[in-house]
């Protein structure tokens, strides 16, 4: 029936042969360090290059996998893959059937089109290589049941620029350090990003929209997130961008609208390195903030909380307790300019009162916002029958 339903599709593309000619002959007539330009019409794989050469399609060649198996595979080092369309990988997770396979070092993946696949580009032990510029969209399945839209593993120093991903499952860096996470989007997804024993990537100018949780961060310090765009990131317990065990992250210039959690920050209450938080916009979200189990000791400067349902939630008194805060703004700060310098008069300090009930037994969670709630928290603040527990203190608000 697969194989059925790629004839039809071929079938339903004008100057496409019902029949695909064979790939992998053309492949292994190319020689070392040769280009072979396809001309316009249906190639059938899967099909495997072995040797360095460039395979281009003009954007009018199709290269279709069997459905049961990954569609084009590079074993070997400084391989270009440059305007083809892939599509029609197998349904395994446990072969990774995906549309691109890398292994080697110095290859360049630009201007593909790649769909109806399980992973799309997945690169094993990869080197010094480039994907750029591709449009991935993989098979119309539910989201547990999708695979990654792109896959590192085992990879280093490699560009991933300028990239167009949908419906899939996350982008995942799996003990891939060194990398460049650039100028990407992805929605309908579960992670918009999926880092994990990953250190020192750089994420920059990405666009994330309508994913379970944004960028998810998981033992993989000395990270760079600047310039990225998460919004509409409200299932799965995650939020826009999630801490957990990763010491030394610079967070700066990001905007996370939209999102059950702006920023979280999840770690045991040993000690961690610090994070730094600075020039960000966190708004519209249903909790600005969330620290979890321990004191922190990270720096919050220059950012903005803007609408937010809760600004500051913690699972427990003590949660976040060592952070440093600094000249943020905070559209609830209910104090004055008089000198005219652009920063508040007297420090903005965020309470808990009833709050507390939820943050504090997860079970009450369900009530939050609640109009109970709201009107004990109301009377709380009014005539305070329990010491409220401040969760933060910011000495010198910005005002606009």
């Amino acid at each position: 029936m697969k194989r059925l339903g790629c004839v039809l599709a071929l079938l339903a593309l004008p100057a496409l042969a019902a029949f695909p000619a064979p790939l992998q002959p053309l492949i292994d007539a190319t020689p070392a360090g040769g280009t072979l330009r396809l001309a316009p019409g249906a190639y059938a794989g899967p099909a495997t290059i072995s040797r360095p050469l460039t395979l281009e399609g003009g954007h009018q060649a199709v290269i279709v996998g069997d459905g049961k198996s990954t569609v084009l595979s590079v074993a070997a080092n400084g391989v270009t893959l440059r305007g083809l369309r892939i599509t029609g990988s197998g349904d395994s997770h446990d072969r990774i059937d995906a549309g691109i396979l890398l292994e080697g070092d110095d290859h360049l993946v630009e201007d593909n089109e790649i769909d109806d696949v399980l992973f799309g580009i997945h690169l094993k032990r990869v080197n010094r290589s480039r994907v750029s510029a591709n449009r991935v969209s993989g098979k119309p399945l539910a989201l547990g049941l999708r695979g990654d839209a792109i896959r590192l593993w085992y990879s280093q120093h490699n560009v991933i620029e300028g990239n167009r991903f949908a419906r899939a499952r996350d982008l995942t860096f799996a003990n891939s350090a060194d990398n460049r996470i650039v100028g990407n989007q992805f929605s309908d997804g579960r992670y918009g990003m999926h880092v994990i024993f990953s250190p020192r990537l750089l994420v920059e100018n990405n666009r994330l929209s309508d994913t379970g949780t944004g960028i998810i961060v998981l033992y993989s310090p000395d990270l760079v997130l600047r310039g990225n765009r998460v919004a509409h990131a409200l299932t799965d317990g995650g939020g826009g961008i999630v801490f957990k065990e990763s010491n030394d992250a610079l967070v700066e210039n990001n905007e996370v609208l939209h999102c059950s959690v702006g920023l979280r920050v999840d770690a045991p209450p040993a000690s961690v390195g610090r994070l730094t938080v600075r020039n960000n916009r966190f708004a519209h979200n249903i909790v600005g903030l969330f620290f979890y189990g321990e004191e922190g000791g990270h720096r919050f400067f220059d950012n903005r909380f803007e609408n937010n349902l809760n600004t500051v939630a913690i699972s427990a008194p003590g949660a976040g307790s060592a952070n440093v805060w600094r000249g943020n703004y905070w559209d609830d700060y209910q104090g004055f300019d008089r000198n005219g310098d652009g920063f508040g008069d007297m420090p903005h300090e965020v309470h808990l009162f009833a709050d507390r009930i939820w943050m504090e037994t997860p079970l009450a969670t369900f009530f939050r916002n609640s109009p109970v709630l709201e009107m004990l928290d109301f009377l709380e603040r009014l005539a305070p029958f329990s010491t409220p527990h401040r969760v933060l203190q910011d000495p010198r608000p910005r005002m606009q």
